[in-house]
């Protein structure tokens, strides 16, 4: 067992576009990694995103440049700019809740910051995004955003997150400072094994990199080989994917991810019934049936 610490952000494109080498991890070793989700609160106001210069267009503009790893995007520009704070205490508020339900809400808000137009701290955008996750009453979670205990545990998160000064991380160029502190930014993972040994992969990294740190900490791990089957992805990993996390956990050890077989599988699948298709984005979602 090696615990994984993910420092990671709702708003974030490079968090979100790295969906496909995390899948890569939940399929090669599955629960011999117990991961804990850290939210960074990136901003608490959208107008810090404003002072340093980003516009609605220039945020749709960039998520078209991050379509080369894989992810779906919309690039509608957004009616206007937003905070993830709030973002991030409907996840830390689903956490409370049950801990199972806090990868869902996570990934249920990043689809609909980056394949939606709504605005991500709008009350009606986390709302209808939660509703997505079964299991969790998303207008529940939405009238516990300023809850006391919600939110100091958000502010538990945020300074766990700016801990990072002196660390690999920051060595490597891929920690920030935007408020003061040196922090991890999105997506950092942080690997300890079971005799307290830790190591980093900071900010985004291919999934070579993970492999590497996986396997210096516990070789005696098992590893899942590749399948050429995309509905055994979907089942293992319990929750709809995209087409490129499918082909990334189907593809061989330093290969090249093949999301146009990855697509004609699901398809398939989706005409035999065992799959459903959902358009998100410029892409697809994909669940079992």
């Amino acid at each position: 067992m090696l615990d994984v610490t993910h420092f990671t952000d709702p708003g974030c494109p490079w968090a979100y576009s790295a969906s496909p080498a995390f899948a890569v991890l939940h399929w090669r070793y599955g629960a011999q990694l117990r991961w804990t989700h850290v939210l960074i609160g990136l901003t608490e106001s959208a107008e810090q995103y404003a002072r340093r210069g980003y516009t609605p267009t220039r945020s749709a503009l960039g998520y078209a440049g991050y379509r080369r790893f894989g992810m779906p995007f919309q690039v509608t520009p957004k009616p206007r700019l937003s905070a993830t704070s709030p973002a991030c205490r409907a996840i830390v508020a689903a956490r409370l809740q049950d801990p199972a339900l806090e990868l869902p809400a996570l990934r249920a808000l990043q689809l609909a910051q980056f394949t939606t137009t709504g605005v991500l701290e709008d009350p009606e955008t986390i709302r209808a995004a939660l509703r997505r996750v079964e299991g969790l009453d998303a207008d529940a979670m939405v009238a516990r955003l300023d809850d006391e205990d919600v939110r100091a545990a958000y502010e538990a998160d945020r300074a766990r997150t700016r801990t990072a000064e002196g660390s690999p991380t920051e060595f490597q160029g891929k920690a920030a400072n935007s408020d003061g502190l040196v922090r991890y930014t999105a997506p950092s993972l942080v690997f300890t094994a079971e005799d307290g040994r830790s190591l980093e992969a900071g900010g985004f990294q291919p999934v070579e990199a993970y492999d590497v740190v996986v396997a210096n900490l516990d070789p005696t791990l098992e590893r899942r080989p590749p399948t050429g089957d995309p509905v055994e992805v979907l089942e293992a990993l319990g929750f709809p994917l995209t087409t490129a996390e499918v082909a990334a956990a189907m593809c061989e050890h330093l290969g090249m991810p093949d999301l146009t077989a990855a697509e004609a599988g699901l398809i398939a699948a989706t005409g035999k019934g065992r799959v459903v298709r959902e358009p998100v984005g410029d892409g697809s979602l994909w669940s079992l049936a």
